[in-house]
């Protein structure tokens, strides 16, 4: 297969294709995916490299990146599962080999010492927004703001699940199952993925026809990241309260993020409600370590946390090669839609 044919295949130029092939740090993640895409499809191997023509890497075998999570605190049980999958997928980079290292802030005022002592290629930031005499400091060093929090005022790129899919997969499912009465339930309802999720599910239930209500808890945007957060269960009752309160009360209940799902059922249970007979709910984020150890399984969002980390990790890499590129690049990844568990499985 000619390069040509390739390049018409992945909509890219001949050149490109080139690049992809012999400098893929410094061709854009999308475009390098579709290639790739086109090259498997069709079983294309690349000649050896002593024998291929143009410009070849330069680049060191491997980047040293920080994954810096602000607002949450090392050794944070709640980031064990996403610590893991971090380190099983560095080594499967699109782009190239990467050693992955752990950082943590508990305030966004607080810059590690680590990010400054160590020399890192570029840094990851997940959490909260890092205050803007923190992003000073790390003016010099490429970053990419990974899934949550994301800001008009961050100056970097971003790669973050398609917050708005997930609301609207969940009006969708929803609906399928034959709910006409929905609320969306949140006791965060000021952080960015919630607030933007909330939007997305109540604009596609009503263009479904459906009624929509909002049970929100407090509305404090300064609030801890809530990868740290260990809800009360008060507020899961608060909100039970208030939907009990309603007539006609909602059926179809939707829980933008998963992290008070376990209090949440326990709040709805101790009012008197059973899954399946009084409320179907779905979530609108997938953690095993808490999905697998609730007291019912019900229909779940997957943000595709795997791709996610592949995304910015080649993004990272791309923004390391290419720190002189202007403007500020956003990758999103469209979320999927995992099925109820049934009882006993």
């Amino acid at each position: 297969m000619l390069l040509a044919e390739i390049a018409k295949a992945a909509k890219v130029s001949p050149s490109t294709v080139s690049r992809a092939i012999n400098q893929p740090e410094i061709v854009a993640p999308e475009s390098l995916e579709r290639i790739r895409a086109v090259m498997q499809a069709h079983d294309y191997q690349p000649p050896p490299i002593n024998r291929r023509r143009g410009p070849k890497s330069r680049k060191p075998s491997t980047l040293r990146l920080a994954v810096w999570f602000v607002g949450a605190k090392e050794g944070n049980p709640a980031l064990g599962w996403f610590q893991e999958k971090m380190s099983l997928l560095q080594d499967q980079s699109p782009i190239n080999r990467v050693d992955l290292n752990m950082v943590f802030s508990s305030s966004p005022a607080d810059l590690p010492r680590q990010l400054v002592q160590d020399k890192f290629d570029g840094v990851i930031i997940q959490g909260m927004e890092p205050a803007a005499e923190v992003m000073e400091a790390l003016q010099d060093t490429p970053t990419v703001w990974f899934m949550t929090r994301r800001s008009a005022s961050f100056p970097g790129d971003y790669v973050e699940p398609n917050n708005e899919e997930n609301g609207q997969l969940a009006a969708n499912h929803l609906a399928s199952q034959g709910h006409r009465h929905v609320a969306v339930l949140s006791i965060d309802p000021a952080y960015s993925a919630v607030s933007r999720r909330t939007r997305a599910f109540e604009l596609r239930a009503r263009e479904l026809g459906l009624t929509t209500h909002r049970i929100l808890g407090r509305q404090d945007a300064s609030r801890v990241s809530y990868l740290e957060i260990d809800p009360l269960n008060t507020e899961s009752t608060q909100l039970v309260d208030a939907l009990t309160a309603l007539s006609p009360r909602p059926t179809g209940l939707y829980a933008p993020v998963d992290h008070f799902a376990g209090s949440l059922l326990r709040a709805l249970r101790l009012a008197g409600l059973q899954p399946e007979r009084d409320y179907e709910l779905i979530l609108g984020n997938y953690n095993p370590i808490i999905y697998n150890n609730l007291e019912h399984h019900p229909a779940v969002i997957d943000i595709n946390l795997a791709v996610l980390i592949r995304k910015v990790i080649a993004q990272l890499v791309w923004r390391i090669e290419n720190r002189d590129c202007p403007g500020r690049i956003s990758v999103s990844v469209s979320p999927v839609l995992r099925p109820a568990l049934l009882s006993g499985t």
